[in-house]
Protein backbone atom coordinates (compact mmCIF):
# COMPACT_ATOMS: atom_id res chain seq x y z
CA UNK A 1 0.00 0.00 0.00
CA UNK A 2 2.56 2.23 1.00
CA UNK A 3 4.66 1.57 -2.37
CA UNK A 4 1.56 2.18 -4.25
CA UNK A 5 0.36 5.69 -2.61
CA UNK A 6 4.18 6.73 -3.77
CA UNK A 7 3.74 5.95 -7.48
CA UNK A 8 0.44 7.59 -7.30
CA UNK A 9 2.40 10.79 -5.45
CA UNK A 10 5.05 10.74 -8.12
CA UNK A 11 2.81 10.69 -10.76
CA UNK A 12 0.85 13.54 -9.79
CA UNK A 13 3.65 15.88 -9.53
CA UNK A 14 5.01 14.58 -13.09
CA UNK A 15 1.35 15.84 -13.73
CA UNK A 16 1.68 18.95 -12.38
CA UNK A 17 4.94 19.85 -13.84
CA UNK A 18 3.41 18.99 -17.36
CA UNK A 19 0.29 21.45 -16.54
CA UNK A 20 -0.10 24.45 -18.35
CA UNK A 21 -0.01 26.41 -15.14
CA UNK A 22 3.87 25.02 -14.65
CA UNK A 23 4.73 26.23 -18.36
CA UNK A 24 3.41 29.79 -17.78
CA UNK A 25 5.00 29.85 -14.52
CA UNK A 26 8.25 28.73 -15.36
CA UNK A 27 8.39 30.95 -18.74
CA UNK A 28 7.63 33.99 -16.29
CA UNK A 29 10.45 33.25 -14.27
CA UNK A 30 13.08 32.71 -16.97
CA UNK A 31 11.52 35.99 -18.21
CA UNK A 32 12.26 37.31 -14.82
CA UNK A 33 15.57 35.89 -14.47
CA UNK A 34 17.25 35.65 -17.28
CA UNK A 35 17.85 39.64 -17.33
CA UNK A 36 19.55 39.82 -14.73
CA UNK A 37 21.95 36.57 -15.28
CA UNK A 38 22.78 38.81 -18.60
CA UNK A 39 23.82 41.58 -16.42
CA UNK A 40 26.01 39.77 -13.76
CA UNK A 41 27.53 38.02 -16.93
CA UNK A 42 28.18 41.12 -18.68
CA UNK A 43 29.30 43.30 -15.89
CA UNK A 44 32.29 39.92 -15.57
CA UNK A 45 32.82 40.20 -19.46
CA UNK A 46 35.77 41.99 -20.98
CA UNK A 47 34.15 42.74 -24.08
CA UNK A 48 30.66 42.59 -24.72
CA UNK A 49 29.60 44.04 -28.30
CA UNK A 50 27.65 42.65 -31.28
CA UNK A 51 27.24 39.00 -29.70
CA UNK A 52 24.96 36.96 -28.00
CA UNK A 53 26.74 36.67 -24.60
CA UNK A 54 30.23 38.86 -23.21
CA UNK A 55 33.72 38.01 -24.31
CA UNK A 56 36.45 37.37 -21.85
CA UNK A 57 36.62 37.54 -17.91
CA UNK A 58 37.21 40.36 -15.67
CA UNK A 59 36.74 42.05 -12.85
CA UNK A 60 37.59 45.69 -13.75
CA UNK A 61 34.02 47.00 -14.15
CA UNK A 62 33.58 46.77 -10.96
CA UNK A 63 36.99 48.32 -9.61
CA UNK A 64 35.82 51.42 -11.25
CA UNK A 65 32.56 51.59 -10.40
CA UNK A 66 33.56 51.38 -7.06
CA UNK A 67 36.78 54.18 -7.85
CA UNK A 68 34.42 56.34 -9.21
CA UNK A 69 33.35 59.11 -6.55
CA UNK A 70 30.57 59.96 -8.38
CA UNK A 71 28.47 56.36 -7.83
CA UNK A 72 30.01 56.28 -4.58
CA UNK A 73 28.40 59.16 -3.25
CA UNK A 74 25.23 58.22 -5.23
CA UNK A 75 25.13 54.75 -3.14
CA UNK A 76 25.50 56.09 -0.09
CA UNK A 77 22.95 58.71 -0.77
CA UNK A 78 20.38 56.34 -2.25
CA UNK A 79 21.03 54.23 1.14
CA UNK A 80 20.43 57.13 3.48
CA UNK A 81 17.43 57.94 1.38
CA UNK A 82 16.01 54.45 1.67
CA UNK A 83 16.49 53.95 5.24
CA UNK A 84 14.63 57.50 6.23
CA UNK A 85 12.13 56.55 4.08
CA UNK A 86 11.18 53.78 5.48
CA UNK A 87 11.27 54.67 8.60
CA UNK A 88 9.44 57.92 8.56
CA UNK A 89 6.89 55.53 6.30
CA UNK A 90 6.66 52.90 9.61
CA UNK A 91 6.03 56.02 11.90
CA UNK A 92 3.64 57.86 9.85
CA UNK A 93 2.12 54.90 8.45
CA UNK A 94 1.26 52.78 11.76
CA UNK A 95 -0.55 55.29 13.82
CA UNK A 96 -2.72 56.55 10.23
CA UNK A 97 -3.28 52.87 9.51
CA UNK A 98 -4.88 52.20 12.66
CA UNK A 99 -7.12 55.60 12.60
CA UNK A 100 -8.44 54.66 9.16
CA UNK A 101 -9.23 50.93 10.15
CA UNK A 102 -11.18 52.21 13.27
CA UNK A 103 -13.23 54.92 12.10
CA UNK A 104 -16.71 54.18 12.94
CA UNK A 105 -17.86 55.96 9.51
CA UNK A 106 -17.55 54.35 6.31
CA UNK A 107 -17.80 57.24 4.44
CA UNK A 108 -14.82 58.61 6.47
CA UNK A 109 -12.84 55.18 5.47
CA UNK A 110 -13.46 55.67 1.96
CA UNK A 111 -12.35 59.52 2.36
CA UNK A 112 -9.60 58.58 3.73
CA UNK A 113 -8.61 55.90 1.36
CA UNK A 114 -9.07 57.97 -1.55
CA UNK A 115 -7.04 60.30 0.05
CA UNK A 116 -3.96 58.16 1.21
CA UNK A 117 -4.40 56.63 -2.47
CA UNK A 118 -4.02 59.30 -4.59
CA UNK A 119 -0.07 59.71 -4.90
CA UNK A 120 -0.48 55.90 -6.45
CA UNK A 121 -3.11 57.32 -9.09
CA UNK A 122 -0.68 60.23 -10.14
CA UNK A 123 2.34 59.77 -11.95
CA UNK A 124 5.56 60.23 -9.98
CA UNK A 125 6.18 62.78 -12.70
CA UNK A 126 2.88 65.12 -11.67
CA UNK A 127 4.50 64.91 -8.35
CA UNK A 128 8.37 65.59 -8.97
CA UNK A 129 7.02 68.84 -11.50
CA UNK A 130 4.50 70.07 -8.34
CA UNK A 131 7.47 70.10 -5.97
CA UNK A 132 9.61 71.43 -8.69
CA UNK A 133 7.45 74.50 -9.02
CA UNK A 134 6.82 74.68 -5.54
CA UNK A 135 10.32 74.48 -3.87
CA UNK A 136 12.30 76.51 -6.58
CA UNK A 137 11.07 79.99 -5.57
CA UNK A 138 13.24 82.74 -3.11
CA UNK A 139 10.70 82.54 -0.61
CA UNK A 140 11.01 78.27 -0.53
CA UNK A 141 14.57 77.50 -2.00
CA UNK A 142 14.82 73.73 -1.26
CA UNK A 143 14.59 72.02 -3.88
CA UNK A 144 17.64 69.55 -4.14
CA UNK A 145 17.73 69.43 -0.39
CA UNK A 146 18.13 65.76 0.87
CA UNK A 147 15.21 66.16 3.16
CA UNK A 148 12.98 67.13 -0.05
CA UNK A 149 14.18 63.97 -1.58
CA UNK A 150 13.32 61.89 1.49
CA UNK A 151 9.79 63.96 1.80
CA UNK A 152 9.16 63.22 -1.87
CA UNK A 153 9.53 59.46 -1.26
CA UNK A 154 7.29 59.57 1.20
CA UNK A 155 4.87 60.54 0.06
CA UNK A 156 5.26 58.19 -3.21
CA UNK A 157 5.80 54.98 -0.85
CA UNK A 158 3.52 55.42 2.08
CA UNK A 159 0.31 54.60 0.41
CA UNK A 160 2.10 50.92 -0.05
CA UNK A 161 2.62 50.90 3.92
CA UNK A 162 -1.14 52.18 4.40
CA UNK A 163 -2.44 49.67 2.15
CA UNK A 164 -0.83 46.80 3.52
CA UNK A 165 -1.49 47.39 7.04
CA UNK A 166 -4.86 48.56 6.62
CA UNK A 167 -5.65 45.00 4.96
CA UNK A 168 -3.87 43.44 7.62
CA UNK A 169 -5.62 44.86 10.46
CA UNK A 170 -8.69 44.19 8.92
CA UNK A 171 -8.18 40.66 8.77
CA UNK A 172 -6.30 40.11 12.20
CA UNK A 173 -10.09 41.67 13.56
CA UNK A 174 -7.70 43.83 16.36
CA UNK A 175 -10.99 45.70 17.39
CA UNK A 176 -12.07 42.52 19.38
CA UNK A 177 -8.66 42.35 21.28
CA UNK A 178 -9.17 46.10 21.91
CA UNK A 179 -11.90 46.21 23.27
CA UNK A 180 -11.44 42.86 25.49
CA UNK A 181 -8.42 44.83 26.88
CA UNK A 182 -9.99 48.21 27.41
CA UNK A 183 -12.96 45.93 29.63
CA UNK A 184 -9.76 44.89 31.38
CA UNK A 185 -9.16 48.88 32.00
CA UNK A 186 -6.28 49.51 29.18
CA UNK A 187 -6.01 52.61 28.29
CA UNK A 188 -5.09 53.56 24.23
CA UNK A 189 -1.49 53.98 24.81
CA UNK A 190 -0.90 50.48 26.14
CA UNK A 191 -3.59 49.20 23.83
CA UNK A 192 -1.53 50.10 20.67
CA UNK A 193 2.05 49.57 22.33
CA UNK A 194 0.64 46.12 23.67
CA UNK A 195 -1.72 45.02 21.03
CA UNK A 196 -2.00 46.65 18.25
CA UNK A 197 1.97 47.21 16.90
CA UNK A 198 3.16 43.83 17.90
CA UNK A 199 0.17 42.16 15.75
CA UNK A 200 1.41 44.30 12.63
CA UNK A 201 4.81 43.71 13.38
CA UNK A 202 5.04 41.10 9.91
CA UNK A 203 2.30 43.59 8.01
CA UNK A 204 5.30 46.26 8.91
CA UNK A 205 7.76 44.46 7.92
CA UNK A 206 6.17 43.16 4.69
CA UNK A 207 5.34 47.18 4.23
CA UNK A 208 8.59 48.33 4.29
CA UNK A 209 10.41 46.24 2.55
CA UNK A 210 7.96 47.38 -0.27
CA UNK A 211 9.00 50.64 0.39
CA UNK A 212 13.00 49.96 0.54
CA UNK A 213 11.98 48.47 -3.08
CA UNK A 214 10.42 51.39 -4.53
CA UNK A 215 12.95 54.12 -2.92
CA UNK A 216 15.86 52.79 -4.08
CA UNK A 217 14.63 52.31 -7.89
CA UNK A 218 12.49 55.78 -8.04
CA UNK A 219 13.99 58.11 -10.65
CA UNK A 220 11.24 60.05 -12.00
CA UNK A 221 10.17 62.23 -9.02
CA UNK A 222 14.10 62.08 -7.72
CA UNK A 223 15.53 63.21 -10.76
CA UNK A 224 13.00 66.02 -10.78
CA UNK A 225 13.92 67.43 -7.57
CA UNK A 226 17.83 65.94 -6.37
CA UNK A 227 20.30 68.46 -6.77
CA UNK A 228 24.01 67.43 -8.26
CA UNK A 229 25.34 67.03 -5.35
CA UNK A 230 22.56 64.45 -3.62
CA UNK A 231 21.82 62.67 -6.84
CA UNK A 232 20.63 59.14 -5.86
CA UNK A 233 22.24 55.76 -7.58
CA UNK A 234 19.50 55.38 -10.58
CA UNK A 235 20.00 58.89 -11.56
CA UNK A 236 23.66 58.65 -11.59
CA UNK A 237 23.41 54.60 -13.65
CA UNK A 238 21.75 56.17 -16.31
CA UNK A 239 24.95 57.95 -17.63
CA UNK A 240 26.69 54.67 -17.16
CA UNK A 241 24.95 53.34 -20.16
CA UNK A 242 26.48 56.05 -22.63
CA UNK A 243 30.02 54.37 -21.88
CA UNK A 244 31.21 51.12 -21.94
CA UNK A 245 28.76 47.87 -21.43
CA UNK A 246 30.82 46.17 -18.57
CA UNK A 247 30.52 49.15 -16.90
CA UNK A 248 27.02 49.89 -16.88
CA UNK A 249 26.59 46.10 -16.52
CA UNK A 250 28.49 46.35 -13.12
CA UNK A 251 26.75 49.28 -12.22
CA UNK A 252 23.53 47.89 -12.30
CA UNK A 253 24.13 44.50 -10.23
CA UNK A 254 25.47 47.08 -7.49
CA UNK A 255 22.13 48.80 -7.61
CA UNK A 256 20.21 45.64 -7.48
CA UNK A 257 22.86 44.96 -4.43
CA UNK A 258 21.79 47.48 -2.54
CA UNK A 259 17.82 47.01 -3.12
CA UNK A 260 18.31 43.76 -1.42
CA UNK A 261 20.28 44.85 1.25
CA UNK A 262 17.92 48.05 1.86
CA UNK A 263 15.12 45.51 2.10
CA UNK A 264 17.19 43.44 4.57
CA UNK A 265 17.71 46.96 6.23
CA UNK A 266 13.94 48.00 6.43
CA UNK A 267 12.38 44.78 8.01
CA UNK A 268 15.01 45.68 10.80
CA UNK A 269 13.84 48.58 11.08
CA UNK A 270 9.96 48.24 10.89
CA UNK A 271 11.01 46.09 13.89
CA UNK A 272 13.11 48.36 15.89
CA UNK A 273 10.52 50.57 15.48
CA UNK A 274 7.82 48.92 17.22
CA UNK A 275 10.44 47.84 19.92
CA UNK A 276 10.84 51.63 20.54
CA UNK A 277 7.52 52.46 20.65
CA UNK A 278 7.40 49.62 23.20
CA UNK A 279 9.78 50.42 25.18
CA UNK A 280 8.86 54.18 25.21
CA UNK A 281 5.77 53.13 26.87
Amino acid sequence: MAGGGLVIDGRARAAAWRSPAAWVTGLYALYLVLPILLLVLGSFGNTWSNTLLPNGFTGRWYLQVINDPSFTRAFWTSLTVCVATVAGCVVIGAPLAYAVSSAASRGVKLAARIVYLLPIAAPAVVIGFGYLLLFSSEATPWLGATWLIIAGHIVFCLPYMLQTVVNDMRLLGLSQLEQAAESLGASFPRRFVDIVLPSLKHSLAAGSITVAALSIGEFQLTNLIAGFANRTYPIVLLQAFYGATGFACAATVVLLLLALTASASSAFTAKGASGTARAGA
